[in-house]
């Protein structure tokens, strides 16, 4: 079943941001949740982030300002090493609570509860037009690299932060798209750098032949929503998913998976 879930969402989350500048990361975590442990998630979700962005770049990179993403991406590196650095110690926090359902035992754990809540917070961005408008003034754009930085590596969730401060700094749709790719790198290279820790404790059981195809599925999807950027809209898709988004959270905040 992993095979047909996390394939099919990593194609279309890869495709979705290049409409929403975000997507990839929020919509793959809960894919490969259902599978893995959530801190495991959350690396190998950074994984096919990472090589999902490296192919983009690779796409849009003579469109990047490069200033900008200096800028923005300087303090972003620095702060998603220390959220990183966070999720690796909340991991191994003591259980908050435990309830059983019939003969199913369920925990509900810090780190659990702190994605869930991060998970409905960013879903928010696609629902609610007060956040999904929100902007910045270029100023502040070292404290958006902080936030988005230190989201990204304690939970994945760096794109919503991103494109609210990158959207008011007057870029074009492209040097938009192409500067926000540069910038996920960055933070991708810098969270993974203390996941790999978490991912060295299970790669027996780990199955690199499902993150191979999810990889390769997001590719896809990066191609096919390059190629469909300037074509068309997907406002109800997005309000969809980030609907069902919250609903996975709340399971997941409840210890249900």
């Amino acid at each position: 079943m992993e095979y047909i879930i996390i394939p099919i969402v990593a194609l279309l989350a890869s495709a979705l941001t290049f409409f929403s500048g975000f997507g990839l990361g929020t919509l793959l975590l809960p894919a490969f949740a259902l599978f893995f442990p959530v801190d495991v998630a959350i690396a190998l979700t950074a994984i096919v982030h990472f090589l999902n962005n490296a192919f983009k770049f690779v796409l849009v990179k003579k469109h990047i300002n490069w200033k900008i993403a200096i800028q923005f991406g300087i303090p972003a590196l620095i702060f998603a090493f220390l959220g990183a650095f966070l999720l690796d110690k909340i991991t191994n926090a003591n259980v908050l609570s435990e309830y059983t359902i019939r003969e199913y035992v369920f925990q509900i754990t810090l780190m659990k509860v702190i994605v869930a809540v991060l998970l409905i917070f960013f879903a928010l961005f696609e629902l609610l037009p007060k956040l999904k408008n929100l902007q910045f003034p270029k100023k502040y754009l070292p404290i958006g690299g902080i936030l988005s930085g230190f989201f990204g590596g304690l939970s994945g969730h760096q794109g919503a932060l991103r494109s609210a401060f990158l959207t008011k700094v007057g870029l074009s749709k492209e040097a938009f798209i192409a500067t926000g790719v540069l910038i996920a790198c960055m933070i991708d290279i810098s969270r993974m750098s203390v996941y790999f820790t978490n991912i060295s404790k299970v790669k027996d059981s780990l199955n690199l032949n499902l993150l191979i195809v999810a990889t390769l599925a997001a590719f896809i999807g990066v191609y096919f929503g390059n190629k469909l950027v300037k074509k068309i809209t997907i406002t109800t898709i997005q309000k969809i998913v980030a609907f069902m988004i919250i609903v996975f959270a709340i399971v997941l905040g409840f210890g249900i998976v």
